[in-house]
């Protein structure tokens, strides 16, 4: 929108609001487009780590495929950070666990 689009219709708000309710209209519609925003690059990050892992995936069955012999540096670094991603799984699993184990020692 250019300038004198926003100017035209801050002049029509302005008429058909009132001076008393245009600060809580505005206040109301920049809240609605602020969380519109954060919607728009929460469902962006979703998208963007679903194709990492359809990526990660279609690696790892071409790693497969090859018996996990003379694989490329991609298809390396991607059963790395599968590995890597197993074990950040794992490991709040495992502190949970003896967590609960040293409880039932007391």
């Amino acid at each position: 929108m250019g300038f004198w689009e926003l100017v035209i219709i801050g002049v029509v708000a302005l008429l058909v609001l009132g001076p008393e309710r245009l600060p809580g209209a505005i206040r109301s519609v920049h809240k609605t487009v602020r969380s519109i925003k954060q919607f728009g690059q929460q469902m962006q990050a979703e998208l963007n780590d679903d194709l990492r892992t359809h990526e990660l995936h279609q690696k790892l069955k071409d790693a497969e495929a090859k018996g996990l012999l003379n694989l490329t540096e991609q298809e390396k670094a991607a059963l790395a950070e599968l590995k890597q991603a197993a074990a950040d799984v794992n490991k709040p699993i495992s502190s949970i666990t003896s967590s609960k184990d040293n409880k039932h020692e007391l």
